[in-house]
This record gives structure tokens, C-alpha cells and sequence, in this order.
């Protein structure tokens, strides 16, 4: 395969571990009990989260940039993102509205960035450092919120509550930026 390199190696693994996360909360909580599925679903998504870090240092390292690479990388990250949030929906640690919120965004934003690019105005919406903070709110929630266990005096569970409406209120703000940055291309049409 052409495009085969460690860093897409890296994202390839990034989404094999989603359906592995989602069945160890399925399996039944006598086999390792709640705190050690908590603890190894939020250490796999702190891994997977770190994995999205590493395979982009890599690939500008190494100049292993492809456009396959670039299409697959934030695949990756909604398909994990909306696969914990969904996990954390059905444990009752997130609210409903917070999950719409995220999840709403991202398919509204990955389809406006395609369509920006098919009328050749993607840079309009490229990735802004509000987005950036938007994506370390939620990716430091979201392990919290899986884990939900006192941590060295720490509530895990009532810091990631925080943090999941901080990345809430991001991801509103961010959707207008882009959408901002985007209206006037869109009205053009």
C-alpha cells in the first residue's frame, strides 16, 4: 500500500482500539469489575489521544504528510471522540444536550470543510487555536468523565463535568468561528 507509514500505521490503530474500548464496557462488570474497565477504557483513550498527537509530530517529522493521511487523521478523532462520548451517554456521565452539542458540531463542521474544499476556499476554516482548545478540553473530559474515580484526592468525575461544558461552550463558539469564517463563500451561492 502506497500510503503506508508509522503515522498512518498510527491512526489505522487509533481506530482499531474503538471498538475494543466500547466492548470492555459491554463486558459484564464481574470479569474485572468497574474501577479496572474505567481504568483501562480512560488509559486507552488517553493512548489513542496521545497516538493522534504522535502521528502528526511524525508525519511532519519525517515528511510523511500524504492526503490520506490528512483525510484519515480527523476521522479518527471523530469516530473516537463520538464513540466515548456514546459510552459516557449510556453510563449516565454525560448529559444528552452535551453529546448533541459535540457531536452536532463535528459533523456540521467536517461537511462544511469538505464542501469548502470542493469550491476551493478550505483554508477559509482551517484549524484555528480556538478549535485547538476546544480539542484539549474535550480530550482531557473525556478521560476523567470514563474514568469517574477519586484520583490522588482528585474527583475525576466533578473535574471532567467541568471540563466537558467548557469544551461544550468551546464547540459552540468554535461551529460559529468557522461558520463566520465560511459565510461569505456560502453566500456566494
Amino acid at each position: 500500500m502506497k500510503n503506508l507509514n508509522i503515522p498512518i500505521i498510527l491512526t489505522w490503530t487509533r481506530i482499531a482500539m474503538i471498538p475494543l474500548v466500547v466492548a470492555l464496557y459491554y463486558l459484564p462488570t464481574e470479569w474485572m469489575g468497574v474501577y479496572f474497565r474505567d481504568l483501562i477504557g480512560a488509559l486507552a483513550f488517553v493512548l489513542a489521544a496521545l497516538t493522534d498527537w504522535f502521528d502528526g509530530w511524525l508525519a511532519r517529522r519525517w515528511n510523511q504528510t500524504t492526503s490520506f493521511g490528512a483525510f484519515l487523521d480527523p476521522v479518527a478523532d471523530k469516530l473516537m471522540v463520538c464513540a466515548a462520548l456514546l459510552i459516557l451517554l449510556d453510563l449516565n456521565r454525560v448529559d444528552s444536550f452535551i453529546v448533541l452539542i459535540i457531536i452536532g458540531r463535528e459533523i456540521t463542521i467536517t461537511a462544511l470543510r469538505e464542501w469548502m474544499a470542493t469550491v476551493g476556499a478550505r483554508d477559509s476554516v482551517a484549524v484555528h487555536r480556538l478549535g485547538k482548545f476546544k480539542t484539549a478540553a474535550q480530550m482531557t473530559a473525556i478521560p476523567l468523565l470514563m474514568f469517574a474515580q477519586p484520583l490522588l484526592g482528585i474527583d475525576t468525575y466533578l473535574l471532567g463535568q467541568v471540563l466537558i461544558y467548557i469544551a461544550a461552550i468551546l464547540t459552540v463558539w468554535s461551529m460559529f468561528y468557522y461558520l463566520n469564517k465560511a459565510w461569505p463563500i456560502i453566500n456566494q451561492f
